[in-house]
């Protein structure tokens, strides 16, 4: 919006020239969506309170948990507001990428939000049927990956690229569809199978987002992109904007999500923040990318596969509890100490997943 401001002042003074360049408006975006968060996030809690919009916890997790009981949820909704009105002020409103992540966001936020407020109206921790849950994100899945498929300009945007192995492009035609939605729908049940603990799942929301950033920088940038082998996707780099959004609206609620949380995501902002990763990992086709640098999503997510299936197989747990947090949670490691250890993970496969954009 600003940007076709910028455009036609700049006819009458140089200096508006400036928002030209994609890393001024990316940082614009990182510091609109952190003064949102950091601005209304007070407000919004206290409003929160008021309402009695509090979290539901379930009475067969960690008894550390029961405390937990009553504070304020639904606070992504806040991360939401200022993604998207980071976006729309900074962002190239003519690029079809940056509307279809930022309505793939919103969309599964809404199917999170609902999930939270019939949560709340029931007043028990079962908000949506698993099966009505997994419909809906299907259908926003698939008609993402269908929207990408069908606006694809190049061969090399529905193709799977291998890391590590600069040759190795693989066509994938239509299978281009079923591929987003995995990866979408994956991603956003990963974010949200992660967030159990407090900043457990923000913060390698921010450094995953962060580092797909420069991947969409780097990808769309047609000199950056034959530099370093990775696909020219045209118009990618302004997803770079998106997720400077996206980062500063997650520092902003890691301001107050930290522990002890005074606020907590709920499923709109996981179930979005998730769906959200998924898509720019598709758009500058970085999949298996993504796979590496949420390796604890992935892990949190295996372990409650893993859970299930061996109990039902067996009548045995694996893990004390799953997902993988709690399990650690009851092996006496204290809250703070399980966060902190899988931020520090979340940096290490970051910056692996950073190195193959030499190593091709």
């Amino acid at each position: 919006m600003l940007l076709m401001l910028a455009e036609q002042l700049q006819a009458f003074y140089s200096a508006f020239n400036v928002f030209q360049y994609l890393t001024f408006r990316a940082i614009l975006g990182t510091l609109t969506a952190l003064g949102i968060g950091l601005v209304v996030g007070p407000a919004l809690i206290r409003r929160l309170e008021r309402y009695r919009v509090g979290q539901q916890v379930r009475e067969e997790g960690p008894v550390s948990h029961y405390s937990k009981a009553g504070t304020p949820t639904m606070g992504g909704a806040l991360m939401l507001v200022g993604i998207a009105v980071a976006v729309l002020l900074w962002g190239d409103l003519t690029n079809r990428h940056v509307w279809l992540v930022l309505m793939t966001t919103l969309v599964f936020g809404l199917i999170g939000g609902v999930d939270d407020w019939l949560k709340l109206t029931r007043g028990n921790s079962e908000g949506l049927r698993a099966r009505t849950k997994f419909f809906w994100q299907s259908i926003a899945g698939l008609l993402a990956g269908g929207v990408l498929y069908a606006t694809a300009s190049t061969p090399i945007e529905t193709a799977l690229i291998v890391p590590l192995l600069k040759d190795v492009v693989i066509p994938l035609g239509l299978l281009m569809v079923p591929l987003t939605w995995l990866v979408v729908v994956g991603a956003s049940n990963a974010v949200n199978l992660t967030d159990g603990l407090d900043g457990l799942a923000i913060m390698p929301t921010v450094l995953v987002g962060g580092a797909l950033g420069i991947f969409a920088y780097a990808s769309g940038n047609v000199n950056f992109a034959d530099y370093l082998g990775i696909p020219y996707v045209a118009g990618a780099g302004e997803l770079a904007v998106f997720v400077g959004a996206l980062v500063g609206a997650g520092l902003a609620f890691l301001w107050f999500n930290t522990y002890p949380a005074q606020v907590f995501m709920g499923d709109v902002g996981a179930l979005a923040l998730g769906a959200a990763l998924g898509m720019i990992a598709m758009v500058v086709r970085q999949e298996i990318v993504l796979f590496i640098m949420g390796g604890v999503f992935v892990a949190e997510t295996v372990s409650v596969m893993l859970q299930v299936f061996w109990y039902k197989r067996t009548g045995r747990r694996i893990f004390r509890m799953a997902p993988l947090h709690h399990h650690f949670e009851l092996k006496g490691w204290p809250e703070p100490r399980v966060i902190v250890r899988f931020w520090i993970i979340s940096v290490v496969l970051v910056l692996v997943g950073l190195a193959t954009l030499k190593l091709r």
